[in-house]
Order: structure tokens, then sequence, then C-alpha cells
């Protein structure tokens, strides 16, 4: 379950220089020390992760990087890991330290705050390029600097290494303002019910389905269910005849995008369809985006090459719906030789310009964040990207009557 409220747990990723004091403002922040901290540089190597409830906000989760001016062999690839985390981010809290500040105005031939507003500038136009929110913080500020009191005047952050009763408040209530800058988050359901609608869940239960439990899709449809008073019905594919004749009044049917033409047949035309992975993709990602990137199902040819990207590592069986199902649908829908390809975990770490297409997961393991920035790099590299709930009803004939 940590791995679910991770997900949605709003990252806060530290980054700066070697030796900028990120690893002790990450320890302050989280309340003990978890990242090793050392007067020698380069001490954090892989990024280091601690959850924790934010009072005044809610779940957010801490993320200690590598240094970006580490020109190692081993540091590049450190580097590239912070590039990872700070892609993931919901908010980056770049920290410089008086000493580098220092020692690069030395030579400078500015007034003290030109410079600074120059070097913030070009830092700022990474992040604003990447529409990342950031927060700029200047450590050890308990050494003396001619400048000191002019970063204090202009309202910098000023992180002491000797006094957290000085500044600590002070970053955490700024956190807190820019994670709640244009905060909303799109519900699974919005749009498609409101309170007191009817809603059945239609479930398979295969050899994927966990004993004793069900997944997280199927979970947090049910739980938004309740939290908006919305009455929900759960069944088999089965038994939906039965649960259809003892139910009056049904507004919205949901279903795993494996049985859409199971359930299609099933049910009288007038009701409502839709899957668990069209939620997620309505919420995540870009559903206009996704149902574009369909359209080039048709246009697939020979030799052509389609990316199938899950965002979960799991066992496979001859039912999973990535490796098996969707390729052997697709090869004999449009009767091709089409090539597959597959990528796992939180990253495609492929050139992804030699695809044709990606088929994008739902995501109910992925953060919103990282969604996005899947169908950015698509974009990017002019790939169409879609979703297996929209594959798969285009596949199984139910494409005109499923709701989006």
């Amino acid at each position: 379950m940590e791995n679910r409220y991770n997900i949605e747990r709003k990252n806060i990723v530290l980054v700066g220089n070697k030796n900028a004091g990120k690893s002790t403002l990450f320890n302050e922040l989280i309340g003990f020390q978890k990242s090793i901290v050392s007067n020698k540089e380069a001490t954090t190597t892989d990024p280091v992760f601690k959850s924790m409830e934010l009072i005044g906000y809610g779940a957010v989760k801490f993320v200690d990087t590598a240094g970006f001016n580490d020109n190692s062999a081993i540091g590049k690839l450190r580097v590239e890991k912070t590039k990872d985390e700070i892609l993931l981010s919901d908010l980056i809290l770049h920290i410089i330290s008086l000493d580098e500040l220092a020692f690069e105005y030395k030579d400078s031939k500015k007034e003290f705050l030109s410079f600074l507003k120059e070097k913030l500038t070009k830092i700022s136009k990474d992040y604003k390029d990447l529409k990342k929110k950031y927060i700029f913080v200047f450590t050890k500020s308990d050494k003396n600097f001619s400048f000191k009191d002019e970063l204090l005047k202009e309202n910098f952050l000023l992180i002491s290494n000797v006094n957290k009763n000085f500044w600590y408040d002070r970053l955490i209530k700024k956190i807190i303002e820019k994670l709640k800058e244009d905060c909303f988050e799109k519900g699974l359901l919005d749009g498609l019910v409101k309170e007191k609608d009817n809603v059945v869940l239609v479930v398979p239960i295969d050899t994927e389905a966990p004993e004793k439990r069900l997944i997280l899709p199927q979970v947090e449809v049910i739980r938004e269910c309740l939290d908006k008073n919305i009455n929900v019905s759960i069944t088999k594919p089965d038994c939906l005849s039965d649960c259809i004749k003892n139910l009056s009044k049904i507004d919205l049917v949901i279903t795993d995008s494996q049985a859409f033409d199971i359930v299609s047949d099933i049910l009288p035309k007038e009701l409502r369809l839709t899957s668990f992975s069209i939620l997620f993709a309505r919420k995540k990602g870009n559903i206009d985006k996704f149902l574009q990137g369909a359209k080039y199902l048709k246009k697939l040819k020979d030799e052509d090459i389609v990316l199938i990207s899950e965002s979960c590592i799991h066992t496979k069986s001859h039912e999973d719906i990535g490796t098996v199902l969707i390729p052997n649908l697709i090869l004999k829908k449009l009767g091709k030789k089409i090539k597959f390809e597959f990528s796992h975990g939180k990253f495609i770490k492929t050139d992804i310009s030699k695809y044709s297409l990606i088929i994008q997961c739902g995501g109910c393991m992925m953060s919103k964040n990282d969604m996005q920035n899947r169908i950015k790099k698509a974009k990017e590299n002019n790939v169409p990207i879609t979703n297996y709930g929209i594959v798969l009803s285009y596949l199984k004939g139910v494409f005109d009557r499923a709701r989006f």
C-alpha cells in the first residue's frame, strides 16, 4: 500500500551542485538523518526518498539528489538520475550555498543583485520550460558574507546550519503555498456521473487477478464512489445479467478493458459503458491525445514497430494484457506483420522516435507528472500515443459505444 500512497504524494525534489547542503536540508525537513552528510563532495549518489505528512498540506515525498556539477564518469550517470527526478517533481527546491555564490561572484564586475538575478534567471528558464514549480534556497547563511544583508533585504530564503528556528517555518509555509497553486485534481468519474447515481463495476476474476484482493484501479473507483455519494454495485461478467435485472436504474457501467466485448454484448444499448483504464487516462493523461493516437492503429504497416508501455513491473501470464492480449488482437485485426517492443517501469529509456505508435497502460501506478511527461516525449518525437482501454475498445468492437 505504501507504493499506492506514493503515487498520490507530491514530489518535492532537492537539487543543486555538489556540497551545496542538499542532504543537510533534506535531513532537517524529514526530522532525522537519512541522507549521509559529509564535507566530502558527491556524498549522495542515488536519489534518497522519504514519504511523510506535511502538516497544513498532506502527503508529500522529499527526494534528495546527487549534485549537478559531477563530471566524473559515474557522476554523469548520477546527474541523469537527478534529471529523471526533476521530470517527476511537483516542486523543486534549488539549493545554492553562499560559499558557491561567493566563489562565482568574486570575479564578477557587476553589482551583486544584478549578478544574482542573471544567475537565477538562467536556472529558472530550464524549470519554466519544463513547467515546474521551484523555490530558490540559499544555504550556509551562518557564515559571514558581504552580500548576505542584500539577500535578506530582498526576502530570499536563507538557511542556517545552526539556527533551524530562523528559517524552518518560513520554508515550510512557502512549500505549501507553491504546492497549493493550481492544485485542482480531476476525479476519475468527473463529468460521467453525479451524486446518488448508480454505477456497476464489472470485475473479471482470471489468472491475473490477485487472490482475495481487488486491483488498484478497482479500489480507487470504489473509494471515489463512496466519497462522492455514488451508489456502487460490483459483479463478475458471468453475473452481469442478473445484476442488471436486480437494479431499477443504472447510470454507468465500468468494466475491465479486456472484458469490453463480453460486457457490451450483455448490456442493453442505452446503458453507458467505459473501463477502468479509460478513467485513469482521463484523470492522468490527455484523453483527446489518446483518442487521436488510436486512429493510427488503422495506419500501421508491415514492419512498423509498436511500443507497449507499462508503468509497473509484474510477472507475466498467458492472459497478460500488455504482452499477450493486445499484440495478438492487433495482429488478428490488422492482418499486418507488426513488430512489438515492451517497456516496464518508471521511465522509457529507449529512443522512441523509431516507433509508429505507443500504447500506454492505464497508469494506475504512475503519477500524473509521469504520464504527462510520456505524452510530452511522444509529441516531441512525433510519435502518436494512446491507451490500453481505448485500444481494447477498438479491437473488441465497442469503440462507438464506449464513454471517454
